[in-house]
């Protein structure tokens, strides 16, 4: 008789002890950056994952082998979920990819803040609680010649809290909710599936569609104003264009119609810009500071498209409408952190001193010629001589992105890698020490300087090499 243990019961006893695994994490130094217990669930599920393999008629792996697997997985782990990634796609404001960088300013600003305590509502001058709020407005002020300025955590909030504050003193007696009047060409989706008029109920009014798809026209917004009428609500088409037989009613005759009718007009440009977009070819995208003057009670935009600032949602506008705003309840659930504050300030800063295209990343890039990125990308092709045959310079379209500028593009400049799998290779990328994400045209992987920050090249260079390789 054969007494021999059966071939899954020999590979069982070869497994390793969980001491020996947690010893290789500790000659890591993985042990004391994740700490036992992350470290040990790790230990555990590779375990478990070994031993149903080997059930299973697997062999069992060596024991360096499976202490190699267990420190790659905690490498992973050690760099975290979010991570600093390499922007070689050309699309300047991508969302996915954490929209705008932040100017070198903005960040020492964030900084310096967040070691310690501030004068976040405390004032310095009285000896006494402060105004949160205080500490980006005037520079608010200055930049788009609104009276007064609100800063909460995104454009979408910012928007809710401009119908919830502005349409509270409709008549007692109207009936239902109060009304906001908005074109049926304005109700608009933006990222994530998020909608204008979601945004509308949530803020607990009713929303009356007016005009067609193509074409609405001030006679319509008046033509529906009724008993229970708030607001005239314009919304700027952020992330697509119509073109054709179409038709908007200018913000200056739906303001004209509000202040006739005694109705607030609130203004909701989404990305919003400080700069004049036509220079650099970008069309002629309307300015804050031109949407305040049209006379809206209330402009709202983001802090952190192209305005290039910190994520945050930003009101301007009429001093009574502001305190409005201000003293709503919904503001304190909405509010922005130190950190949040700081860094706004310091890009408005930028505006200021006239230096944003030299200094805020966004427009950096945006004032790119096509001369300095071929001249760039011409540099990355001679560092991979040889690298991938067939090597070249191709010209492209930068996309602003981020719902922002639809359908326009600039002029760009893309190191091309002809590859037999470029999906690949682009996988390997995004997997490197040093992620970078790419995009693929026409079977070849392409690099956009454009959107690979100053500094990033060698980074760039070698996880191209290694992923080539």
């Amino acid at each position: 008789m054969d007494d021999r243990p059966a071939p899954a019961a020999e590979e069982l006893r070869k497994i390793p002890k969980s001491d020996r695994l947690l010893a290789a994490a500790e000659r890591e130094g993985l042990l004391a950056q994740l700490g036992h217990e992350p470290v040990m669930q790790e230990i555990r599920a590779l375990l478990d994952a070994v031993r149903n393999s080997v059930r299973d008629g697997g062999a069992c792996p060596a024991p360096a082998a499976i202490e190699a697997r267990l420190v790659g997985r905690l490498e992973v782990a050690a760099r975290g979920s979010l991570r600093g990634v390499i922007n070689a796609t050309g699309i300047l404001i991508h969302t996915n990819l954490g929209r705008s960088p932040l100017s070198e300013e903005t960040i020492g600003a964030m900084s310096a803040i967040g070691r310690g305590y501030t004068n976040l509502e405390y004032s310095l001058g009285e000896g006494r609680r402060g105004d949160r709020y205080g500490h980006a407005a005037d520079a608010l002020r200055r930049l788009t010649g609104a009276e007064d300025a609100l800063v909460v955590n995104n454009n979408a909030a910012a928007v809710m809290l401009a119908l919830g504050a502005l349409s509270g003193d409709r008549p007692a007696d109207a009936g239902g909710p109060p009304e906001v009047i908005i074109s049926r060409g304005q109700l608009v989706e933006i990222g994530g599936g998020f909608r204008i008029p979601d945004v509308l109920r949530r803020s607990g009014c009713a929303l009356v569609e007016v005009g067609t798809t193509n074409r609405t026209y001030a006679r319509d917004y008046e033509a529906a104003i009724g008993p229970r009428t708030a607001i005239l609500l314009s919304v700027h088409r952020s992330n697509f264009a119509m073109s054709g037989f179409v038709h908007d009613a200018a913000l200056e005759e739906l303001c004209a119609l509000g202040r006739a009718r005694g109705l607030a007009v609130v203004d909701d440009l989404g990305s919003g810009t400080l700069l004049p977009t036509a220079p650099f070819g970008l069309g002629s995208e309307p300015t804050v500071p031109e949407r305040v003057a049209a006379g809206a009670d209330l402009v709202t935009f983001s802090g952190d498209k192209l305005l290039g600032g910190p994520q945050a949602g930003i009101l301007v506008g009429r001093r009574e409408a502001i305190a409005r705003c201000r003293s709503h309840p919904l503001t304190r659930a909405l509010r922005v952190d130190k950190v949040t504050l700081a860094g706004l300030s310091a890009t408005l800063a930028h505006y200021e001193r006239g230096e944003a295209l030299a200094k805020i990343p966004i427009w950096r890039a945006i004032a790119l010629s096509p001369e300095a990125l071929a001249e760039r990308a011409g540099r990355w092709r001679e560092a991979l001589a040889g690298l991938v045959p067939g090597a070249s310079v191709r010209e492209v379209a930068s996309a602003v992105g981020g719902g922002s500028l639809p359908g326009v593009t600039l002029p760009s400049r893309a190191l091309a890698l002809p590859l037999p799998d470029p999906d690949a290779v682009a996988a390997r990328l995004r997997d490197g020490a040093a992620p970078v994400v790419a995009r693929i045209e026409e079977g070849a992987l392409l690099f956009d300087p454009r959107t690979v920050q100053p500094g990033e090249d060698e980074s760039l260079l070698g996880a191209i090499r290694a992923a080539v390789a």
